[in-house]
């Protein structure tokens, strides 16, 4: 990939770098970064890939990376990109990425620490209670209606089923449902949602006991619901193998339409030349923009209803197993960190119908926003983001009105700064484990080599995105939150 954009490299104040407009680019490029973290984290293929992101069709604004970035499908994950969907507007999947919906909920209890004498032998029992796993074993079975109700109605269908509350439906972005009209998947994509609702899956998801360590904003962290010393539960999953498969069908259908044009692709159907074949798009309004949109959106509804799944098993298991009041599970909020949105927003001065592409990066909505449940109102909408299973994660919260100048959006986590390959390599799961247990951290994972490659040495320092990402005006520090038990697939 051409470095050609090193370039236009500037460095615009404490927290962004900008990559000036040039060549083939529609828009300037904005990484949030300060000297340091660039340094330690540039490389030629994650820039160079939000470059051939500004290069779209009817991108608008600029294209955004978080802090978090790092290398991704087509896209570079932590990048957030917007097209006109009433001019030239694309939509692509490499967009939003493999595992539609992927998100993390983030639940509240009345436990502290001390009601918990041995958090071992908790996080063991919720180990063997909690299905997780690329299997999707132990899974709510559902028959193929009421499959087709969760993909058309969200959260609120899992709800219906007995998994989960609709009292939690204020709670979760778009109170848990993207709205549509098509809800049509291919047959294989069915059977794989069939009979995984309710799983966690493998890779980095998780859920994860955490102790609220420190509070940073108090007026913030008590419309959340959140004290110091108070016991919470975050889980990350997302649409698990159905929302792997949507994917997969549309970008092998939309790839297709692209040949190679010199150093290029083109469709000459649509009359798009793009730098990257994995950036295959679609206008937006097209049969297959629609095709892919449509199915993305009920990806993402099971992704919801997996979630509250979860979250019903979190508290079945809890109360059993404790046995107390205070171990009522409340949601705090569910954000997406992987989905395209229509959204209005104002572009330099106009209003524009944008759809916007958030690939791990998170929506950071203003106190302001009428989506917003009302105990939110002047606060912001809170931005969960997990760090890494041996540092902390963080709760934040968007403005207290308005929005932000990267499409109300904030960064997702931590951010991988060594591949999986490497990271095996370097790390021996046995040995991080018992490092884990002398912290006071109890972890449980299904497959071997997990533990290696979400090592906290894989990710980036979470704290110092949290800063970067409060430095750049994107989001603010509410908690800081440490892990007391991890159950990984």
């Amino acid at each position: 990939m051409s470095a050609e954009w090193k370039d236009h490299l500037e460095q615009v104040d404490e927290a962004l770098f900008r990559i000036a407009r040039h060549g083939e680019m529609r828009a300037d490029a904005m990484l949030v970064a300060d000297a340091t973290h660039w340094a330690a984290n540039s490389d030629d293929r994650s820039p160079g890939q939000l470059v051939n992101t500004a290069m779209l069709p009817g991108v608008v604004g600029e294209a955004w990376a978080m802090a978090d970035f790092h290398y991704g499908y087509g896209f570079p994950i932590g990048g957030v990109v917007a097209t006109d969907i009433d001019g030239d507007g694309v939509i692509s999947p490499g967009g939003v990425g493999f595992d539609i919906n992927c998100g993390v909920r983030l639940c509240s209890t009345e436990l502290t620490l001390d009601q918990i004498p041995d958090m071992a032998a908790l996080a063991k029992r919720l180990s063997n209670r909690i299905p997780a796993g690329a299997s999707g074993k132990g899974g709510v079975i559902l028959s193929e209606a009421e499959l087709q109700t969760v993909l058309e109605e969200g959260a609120s269908a899992s709800a219906d089923l007995g998994w989960g509350f609709h009292e939690d439906l204020a709670n979760i972005e778009s109170n848990g449902l993207l709205d549509g009209d098509n809800r049509t998947l291919t047959e294989r994509a069915m059977k794989r949602g069939s009979k995984s609702l309710g799983t966690l899956g493998s890779g980095n998801h998780f859920l994860e006991l955490q102790v609220v360590e420190r509070v940073v904003d108090e007026e913030a962290a008590a419309s959340f619901g959140l004290r110091e010393g108070q016991v919470c539960a975050m889980i990350h999953t997302g649409s698990r193998g159905l929302g792997h498969q949507v994917c997969s069908d549309h970008v092998a259908a939309l790839e297709s339409r692209y040949r190679a044009h010199g150093d290029s692709w083109r469709s000459e159907e649509w009359d798009i030349t793009l730098p990257d074949r994995q950036l295959a798009a679609a206008p937006f309004y097209s049969k297959e923009g629609q095709a892919y949109f449509e199915a993305m959106q009920a990806a993402g509804n099971f992704a919801f209803a997996n979630r509250s799944a979860l979250t019903q098993r979190l508290r079945d298991n809890l109360s059993a197993i404790i046995g107390t009041k205070d171990a009522e599970v409340r949601v705090v909020y569910d954000v997406c960190h992987n989905i395209a949105k229509v959204e209005q927003h104002v572009i330099h001065g106009s209003s524009c119908n944008c759809c916007v592409h958030r690939k791990g990066a998170t929506r950071a909505l203003g106190g302001d926003h009428p989506e917003l449940a009302s105990r939110f109102s002047g606060v912001g909408q809170p931005v969960l983001i997990p760090g890494d299973m041996g540092t902390a994660s963080w709760v934040l919260a968007g403005p207290k009105k308005g929005s932000n100048r990267a499409f109300t959006s904030s960064c997702h986590g931590a951010g991988r700064q060594l591949s999986r390959s490497a990271a095996r390599k370097l790390i021996s799961s046995e040995e991080l484990q018992q490092t884990l247990k002398a912290k006071g951290i109890h972890v449980h994972a299904r497959t071997p080599n997990v533990l290696a490659e979400e090592a906290p040495e894989a990710y980036k320092d979470v704290d110092e995105v949290i800063r970067l990402t409060s430095a750049a005006g994107l989001a603010r520090p509410v908690a800081r939150m440490r892990p007391l038990a991890v159950i990984k697939g």
